[in-house]
């Protein structure tokens, strides 16, 4: 498997989260296959404007873009982005060191989303479902996709 990164902005405080996605990193096999790098949310007041959230999106796009690999193949984790199944995202992965990249970088933005200037960066804008979920499940849920992705790939029977 190739070396695979989340950036994700804020901290997983809630302990059932933080356990989830640390057993998620442990199937993998140590933190050569599988790293977590928390950004540094912007503080914004309670019923922030728009100039706010947008101000705050571009701070956190300097501390997500400084940490993203070079030569990664990068996708951000957007409600806009491709919707596709498990199947699908295993082949995702399975092509991204065809096309001359080295590492996977998945970036998870606040609860505001990501600004433009790291959408475009994206290699591909990846959406986890139509529905809304709470902000920092989707943590838990991209490592899980994560891990059925990459067992689809080996043939293991955890997919069925």
């Amino acid at each position: 498997m190739i070396p695979i990164t989340v950036l994700a902005v804020g901290p997983l405080k809630e302990k059932f989260f933080r356990e989830a996605v640390d057993e998620y990193k442990k199937r993998f096999g140590g933190p050569s296959k599988i790293s977590e790098i928390e950004i540094k949310e912007e503080k914004t007041p309670d019923s922030p404007s728009e100039s706010q959230i947008s101000a705050a999106l571009e701070k956190e796009a300097e501390r997500i873009i400084a940490q993203i690999p070079k030569r990664s193949f990068v996708i951000t984790m957007c409600i806009e982005g491709k919707l596709l199944t498990s199947e699908e995202f295993s082949t995702v992965l399975d092509s991204v060191s065809l096309k001359g990249k080295s590492s996977v970088c998945f970036i998870i933005g606040s609860s505001h989303g990501l600004s433009n200037k790291v959408k475009e960066l994206s290699d591909l804008r990846l959406s986890m479902s139509k529905m809304t979920f709470p902000h920092k499940l989707a943590r838990v849920m991209l490592f899980e996709a994560i891990y059925r992705a990459n067992e689809i790939s080996i043939g293991s029977k955890y997919h069925k």
